[in-house]
């Protein structure tokens, strides 16, 4: 019996193992969207070793997004080589080096480990990229979106590798935000779900795992409690000056409700309100908002345009 255990233990162990080194060592990236967030996965991915294309639209996109990789790399030098000048001079050279760029992202994805799609938040856009992506990449590469709010299994539907599709929600900005949401659909393979959590590692963030619920964990409780603080100043109830203040000296928070609607962007806020009460109409957290639709419909969208519930110079 005792032989019996030994060797059910070491089968058990070697089954482990084995199960272990099936996980995919993530080396080449494939970052579909050249904006602030696709590019601040780029820099992450590239300064942590990996071999990383980008891809946009036009080269002009694409020259705008490198340069803005090289300026935050520098400020990164700042602080991590404030003595040693010459070893931040080597750290943004040997990062910059690992990013390539493409304004075709069917021709480069031939030998890619990881495909991370950080482009607009649209369900029919992405799925006609992925559906697309899907014919061309190899059988072992991973499918991820960086969406905050879209149904990822929608996403998973619209190719033939289900289990090799997961959720990768990094947070603005990518370079100085610790935290990574990995979406595990109920079709993903503990195999993806073990390399896109060793993935979020390895490029120096913290994961959390949730299953693709709408808005995951952090946007899910964020953006109810942000609606709750506009309908508590639609009511009358109190100003919006006097909410922000109470939030961040009540609660510790570093911006107060309003000021991070007008960072987020209130189309993008209303965006996601809209898709979330479109799922779950009866939901009273998902309830629309009369000011917000009337400040995004004046094209008052926050910090990006000069004015939100804020004025900005």
């Amino acid at each position: 019996m005792a032989f019996a255990t030994r060797h059910f233990v070491r089968a058990a162990s070697s089954d482990a193992a084995t199960a272990a080194a099936k996980k995919l060592l993530i080396k080449h990236v494939t970052v579909i969207g050249g904006g602030l967030m696709g590019a601040g996965i780029a820099q992450v991915a590239a300064t942590s070793g990996h071999t990383v294309v980008l891809v946009d639209q036009s080269d002009e996109i694409l020259k705008k997004s490198t340069k803005g990789i090289e300026e935050s790399l520098k400020r990164v030098t700042k602080k991590k080589f404030a003595d040693k000048p010459e070893a931040g001079a080597e750290f943004i050279s040997k990062t910059l080096k690992n990013i390539t760029t493409s304004t075709d992202a069917a021709s480069v994805v031939h030998s890619t480990d990881l495909v991370i799609e950080a482009i607009v938040e649209n369900l029919e856009v992405k799925n006609k990229l992925f559906k697309t992506l899907d014919k061309f990449a190899p059988e072992h590469t991973i499918f991820a979106s960086n969406t905050s709010s879209l149904p990822v299994t929608k996403m998973a539907n619209a190719t033939t590798r289900q289990d090799r599709f997961g959720g990768l929600h990094f947070f603005n900005p990518v370079p100085m935000m610790k935290l990574v949401e990995v979406i595990k659909t109920p079709m993903t393979s503990q195999k993806t779900f073990e390399s896109l959590v060793d993935f979020s590692k390895a490029v120096g963030k913290s994961p959390v795992s949730c299953k693709d619920t709408p808005g995951f964990i952090v946007n899910r409780l964020l953006v109810p409690y942000m609606m709750e603080a506009v309908r508590l100043f639609e009511r009358g109830d109190a100003s919006k000056e006097d909410i922000d203040v109470a939030m961040k000296l009540g609660a510790g928070y570093p911006m107060g409700p309003f000021e991070l609607l007008d960072y987020v962007g209130l189309d993008t806020s209303k965006y996601i309100i809209d898709g979330w009460h479109s799922l779950e109409p009866n939901n009273p957290l998902f309830a629309p908002s009369p000011l917000l639709n009337k400040l995004v419909e004046e094209k008052k969208l926050g910090k990006k345009t000069g004015e939100g519930f804020y004025k900005y110079k």
